[in-house]
């Protein structure tokens, strides 16, 4: 399944888990072995999809290339929990536990370059699949999709505690932790948070949670909601809280059919939060985007005209991208502007939506490239914020 089409069911994918949580009836599922390293997609200190290449070419307004390496820390002082967006091409409702290119992909592209920062912990888990998805989209659910011997629907969410719980037996040692997600990955994450860590002896050991490609509610002027003791960050090195956002263009902004930006569910009074990872306290700030030198059909020598293919596996462009929180239309989210110069020779667009039909579904906003588009502030605001958790504990 081409990537365009990948993202496009994330979202949904995600708010159909929910419906089926509250219709299906409960059936027995086998727990995994989180013991067993065949459970988890990505390691500390092993040699898998978290340990690719993150080397990357920094492509100057001016058309200059320069090549910035990368390395993972294995002393990294923190560590990284992972829960994967919506990528299973499996032919069936939920996924297996077996990884495959579309999940060895996704966190080469969210995932990896955070090790640089945390040793990372990416658990695989049965996740609802893109097949099941489309069958549903289309108005071919699945046989037993809703049958009482169907799996449980929250099995997907069971293994991620299982793997959480797992983590902190057996892995944790006391370290503190980062929780990120993306999409159906920050869903789990959301109701792992409300329903494990908030108010729980684990929210000691959480240093923050980044919650990319979703809406988490909170009461309108508060920084909390659903997460009744943990807030949303609103300062560099503040620590115990949450990113969260969901990301559009400025010329695109959300459609009064968008599928994020705002509560989905009917008669809440709550909005949904926004955390600019470049500017935690609000405001547009430069964007320090990673992005994929080859994603969604970008041609590896388009970056600059009449330049040379790029080499390297991610592209990063300074001062390309801005972007800031803003409310507007009942809608909370990411704005991202794209600084485009046509006197100069780098490209003055980015690759990012969703496209079906050759139309852009402008309902999705940016949700391919979500966490790319942030990647590097993440990364200072985990800097910022392992020294201020190293302080005080």
């Amino acid at each position: 399944m081409s990537g365009k089409f990948t993202a496009a069911l994330v979202v949904a994918l995600f708010s159909c888990n929910l419906a089926m949580a509250q219709t299906a009836p409960p059936a027995a599922d086998a727990r995994n072995d989180y013991a067993k390293p065949e459970s988890w997609l990505c390691l500390p200190g092993r040699k898998d999809a978290c340990a690719n290449d993150n080397s990357t070419t920094i492509v100057q307004a001016n058309g200059t290339l320069t090549r910035e390496a990368w390395k993972a820390d294995p002393k990294a002082p923190i560590d990284c929990f992972y829960v994967y967006p919506t990528v299973s091409n499996d032919k069936t409702l939920l996924s297996d536990m077996i990884a495959n290119d579309e999940e060895n992909r996704v966190v080469e592209q969210q995932l990896s370059r955070f090790a640089s920062k945390c040793r990372v912990f990416a658990p695989l888990y049965r996740q609802f699949t893109l097949t099941s998805l489309r069958a549903t989209m289309t108005g071919k659910p699945l046989p037993g999709g809703l049958a009482a011997n169907a799996p449980r629907p929250e099995t997907g969410y069971n293994d991620v505690v299982d793997a959480w719980n797992y983590y902190l037996a057996h892995e944790n040692k006391g370290r503190g932790v980062i929780l990120i997600g993306h999409s159906q990955g920050s869903g789990v994450l959301t109701q792992l948070l409300a329903r494990e860590i908030d108010g729980k002896p684990s929210q000691k050991r959480m240093i923050s949670a980044i919650l990319a490609g979703t809406g988490l509610p909170i009461e309108p002027g508060k920084t909390t909601g659903l997460l009744k003791s943990i807030p949303t960050c609103t300062a560099d090195g503040q620590t115990g809280c949450v990113i969260a956002f969901a990301s559009f263009r400025d010329t695109i902004p959300p459609p009064a059919n968008s599928r994020f930006g705002r509560p989905r569910s009917a008669g809440t009074d709550m909005v949904v939060a926004c955390t600019n990872p470049a500017r935690l306290s609000g405001g547009p700030a430069p964007l320090h985007a990673y992005l994929s030198a080859t994603a969604n059909g970008q041609d590896p020598a388009g970056w600059v005209k009449g330049g040379a293919a790029i080499s390297t596996p991610f592209v990063s462009t300074p001062g390309l991208l801005t972007g800031q929180c803003v409310s507007r239309n009942g809608f909370n989210y990411l704005e991202v502007h794209i600084n485009a110069d046509p006197a100069d020779p780098r490209l003055d667009d980015i690759r990012g939506d969703v496209v079906a039909g050759g139309k852009v579904s402008e309902d999705w906003g940016l949700h391919l490239i979500d966490m790319n588009l942030t990647m590097g502030n993440m990364l200072d605001v985990v800097t910022s914020q392992t020294k201020a958790w190293l302080a005080r504990k």
